[in-house]
């Protein structure tokens, strides 16, 4: 066995049997770790769940153009052709008033009065643009794209105004908050965990400060003092990870009876449920690479500043 094995076996062993030593240092450290690394999973799995939930009600959702009756085919025509163009424009159909009656009606087919109401005059419905949008933040600008000057003398109204664009921004902005305040979290959370590993790791060191003081004295390396603290706060991540993940799955696990009735405001749960177990392996790893990389940094940057300190003594 080569010595760069053998020094890197020891590394890894002092490091396991360091982690067992300070087993109540290092549950307090885990107990941080486990709330980031499952606010982190959480935050994505919900985040894909609301982007599936808007994909669907932007699916729903379109801009109607009501024209003017005399309003000149060429000019529509040409309207049309400048709506595909947007970059917000994911469809754009075209009604003429007859077209735009059958449609009515089989949106109403169900409503007997509404339907007796129309056909007791002549029809009455404008031909119609309807505008299907990738982006409910963008909306605004198809308005101003239609409220072009040369556009005015074709349009009757928009329907993108008054109640409908109240709700529609409504949905706009709780995607926007609800994704902010996820990154916000995540954020705030993994700098708690990584000062308290920090914490840890310094309170080890203190600890073992004698010894340390007699391994320099006898020539080892700076990697070979420093291994050890990584090899611990590496396991606090693997950890940390692995349960985080349990966590998240044995919420799903405990809340399978309830998911008939799916939905919690903009989060589909069946979806969310269905996106963790699809992507469980993905997600573990996501996990893991997060807890290694929090762990290694925080105990890196700690071993630094000792060592630093004690060259510089």
């Amino acid at each position: 066995m080569s010595r760069k094995l053998v020094t890197f076996s020891r590394i890894l062993r002092t490091g396991a049997v360091n982690f067992v030593r300070n087993a109540w240092l290092s549950v307090a450290a885990m107990a941080v770790m486990i709330i980031t690394l499952t606010i982190v999973l959480f935050s994505v799995i919900t985040n894909a769940a609301f982007n599936n939930t808007i994909a669907q009600i932007t699916a729903k959702i379109d801009v109607s153009v009501y024209l003017k009756d005399s309003a000149p085919a060429t000019e529509v025509t040409g309207l049309v052709d400048t709506l595909r163009t947007l970059p917000n424009v994911q469809g754009v159909s075209y009604l003429n008033k007859t077209q735009a009656l059958e449609a009515y009606k089989q949106q109403n087919a169900g409503n007997a009065q509404l339907l007796n109401a129309i056909s007791q005059t002549d029809n009455p419905l404008p031909a119609t643009i309807r505008i299907k949008p990738r982006d409910l933040n963008k909306i605004p600008d198809i308005q101003v794209a239609l409220n072009r000057i040369k556009y005015q003398p074709l349009i009757d109204q928009i329907s993108y105004n008054g109640n409908s664009k109240v709700a529609i921004d409504k949905i706009a902005h709780a995607t926007n908050l609800l994704k902010r305040a996820g990154i916000i979290a995540v954020g705030v959370f993994a700098v708690i965990s990584v000062l308290i590993i920090f914490n840890t790791i310094q309170m080890a060191i203190f600890n073992r400060r004698d010894e340390l003081t007699i391994m320099r004295l006898l020539g080892a390396s700076t990697s070979y003092i420093r291994g050890p603290f990584v090899v611990e706060a590496i396991l606090y991540g693997v950890i940390s990870a692995l349960i985080s993940i349990l966590l998240i799955h044995s919420l799903f696990v405990a809340s399978s009876s309830a998911l008939q009735a799916s939905s919690l405001g903009l989060l589909d749960i069946n979806y969310a449920a269905t996106y963790f177990h699809d992507r469980f392996w993905e997600l573990l790893t996501l996990q893991l690479a997060l807890g290694i990389l929090i762990g290694a940094v925080s105990s890196i940057v700690a071993t630094r500043r000792y060592l630093k300190f004690k060259t510089a003594k």
